[in-house]
């Protein structure tokens, strides 16, 4: 249970949306960040409560787990919120214990589809993986995120450089293909721009690829104007974004990606791959390439960056996309998908 998490904010919003509905919650974990134990409380406190009928226990899928086993087990009524689940071929050479707890996650959905009444899924992509895996009834969900407050912080405009800054947000994994943005890059300074620079932001999901990538950008030459960043405080990850001349993801498998929106909202194009649930996301709030092919790529970032009409064209559909997100929305899309279970009365 982490804050600065994707699903960690969404459980708090669901809870608040809950909470503000009249519904009586509580948030369980297996690990919970030392500043959120006000709001969580461990899974095994739920293991010394009675079992009730008329409790719903909502689990929230993305990885395997000892509290998937443990909601197995119960007997309460249960429903599931599907954040996805990373395809584990993609951790086996890199973090073997990861691709380990992927393929028992991908077990444990399978079995919870038969003893699930409602689903939840973050896109219609995830609603797709759901619906082969055999559950019934499933309900697509955006991330509860309050889109509102992204992009506000003050503070003086930042000082352009001369080149052209890229910038990717996302966990340091090999799904989410941080070589391939070097590889778009590289081409890009010595084709379009000499004086570009690339942030890449995120914590470390493999150590190996970390080191792998670390090896790849000094190999090609990059290393003064390539930053592997890491994890950064929210104020530097604002800086960033308010800083960045284009927004670039070649990630392979996205369940929804929020950083697309965190993009839309500080007025940063974006271009990304068309692959899983980022053109759902995305909408027409960027462009969609079909290849990732490094000279795809940097010739789209040099369009995006080069020409203002479409880069304000693009910057105004974030706009207007990010309103499709909306915390207002998203928790009526929440409650309204909810209705069989908190007021199994209407139809």
């Amino acid at each position: 249970m982490a804050s600065r998490d994707a699903i960690g904010g969404h459980v708090l919003g669901i809870d608040d949306a809950l909470r503000t509905a009249g519904i009586e919650t509580a948030i369980y974990a297996g690990h919970i960040e030392p500043h959120l134990a006000e709001r969580a409380r461990p899974y095994t406190d739920l293991a010394r409560t009675p079992p009730r009928r008329d409790r719903y226990l909502l689990y929230h899928s993305s990885i395997g787990s000892p509290v998937g086993e443990f909601v197995l087990d119960r007997p309460e009524p249960k429903l599931v919120d599907y954040h996805n689940l990373t395809p584990p071929e993609y951790f086996a050479a890199w973090r073997p214990e990861v691709f380990v707890e992927l393929t028992a996650g991908r077990r444990q959905l399978a079995r919870l589809a038969k003893v699930t009444s409602l689903a939840l899924a973050d896109s219609a992509f995830n609603a797709g993986e759901l619906v082969g895996l055999g559950f019934g009834r499933v309900c697509v969900v955006p991330i509860l995120l309050d889109v509102g407050s992204l992009g506000v912080g003050g503070g003086a405009p930042p000082v352009r450089g001369v080149g052209a800054r890229w910038l990717f947000v996302g966990r340091v994994a090999p799904n989410k293909a941080q070589h391939d943005v070097v590889k778009a890059f590289a081409w890009y300074r010595r084709v379009f721009d000499a004086e570009a620079s690339l942030t890449l932001v995120g914590g470390v999901s493999a150590s190996s690829y970390w080191s792998a990538l670390e090896r790849f950008v000094d190999g090609l030459g990059l290393s003064g104007v390539v930053r592997l960043a890491g994890s950064v405080s929210e104020v530097e990850l604002e800086g960033l974004y308010r800083s960045a001349d284009v927004f670039v993801c070649l990630s392979e498998h996205e369940g929804f990606c929020v950083p697309l929106l965190e993009a839309m909202a500080h007025g940063v194009p974006v271009v990304a791959l068309g692959a899983a649930a980022v053109p759902e996301t995305l909408g027409d709030a960027g462009l969609v390439l079909g290849s990732k092919r490094p000279g795809l790529v940097a010739e789209a970032v040099a369009r995006v960056v080069g020409d203002g009409g479409l880069r304000a064209r693009l910057v105004a559909a974030g706009r207007r996309r990010l309103e499709d997100f909306s915390l207002a929305r998203t928790r009526r899309t929440l409650l309204d998908a909810l209705q069989p279970v908190l007021d199994p009365g209407r139809t």
